[in-house]
């Protein structure tokens, strides 16, 4: 049983060969049709599975149509990965959306928005006993 200690390593070069697939290897149009960046790398504890997830900056036409390029590729990275990576069994992959990012703006956005609203009343108030 591999350690943990390995299987971040193991992850962190998947994540690197798999960033540089995206440059410059992946030859399908819909995986350029949005920014595409890989977030995070999960490998499963016996090495056998990889969920790769990427963020997408881009419309949701955009995001499906990239998803459904990578999902597509996905034969094509793990041959790539297994000729890179120097492991026993090269892993499954699969390539899930990550919307983080999108939920980490919209409630900074959220917070903002709270706190403008809050000086407002402050303001209102201070002016209303002022007066």
């Amino acid at each position: 049983m591999p350690t943990d200690r390995r299987i971040s390593r193991v992850a962190e070069l998947i994540k690197r060969e798999v960033s540089q697939m995206l440059i410059n290897g992946i030859k399908d149009d819909r995986v350029g049709t949005g920014m595409v960046s890989v977030t995070y790398v999960d490998v499963s504890g016996d090495l056998q599975h990889a969920k790769i997830y990427v963020s997408i900056y881009g419309s949701e036409e955009a995001k499906a149509a990239t998803m459904a390029g990578l999902k597509s590729a996905t034969g094509y990275v793990r041959s790539e990965l297994g000729a890179r990576v120097r492991l026993r069994r090269t892993p499954e992959v699969l390539f899930v959306e990550d919307r983080s990012i999108e939920r980490g703006t919209k409630v900074l956005t959220l917070l903002n928005q709270l706190s403008e609203k809050r000086s407002e009343d402050d303001l209102a108030e201070g002016n209303l006993v002022d007066g």
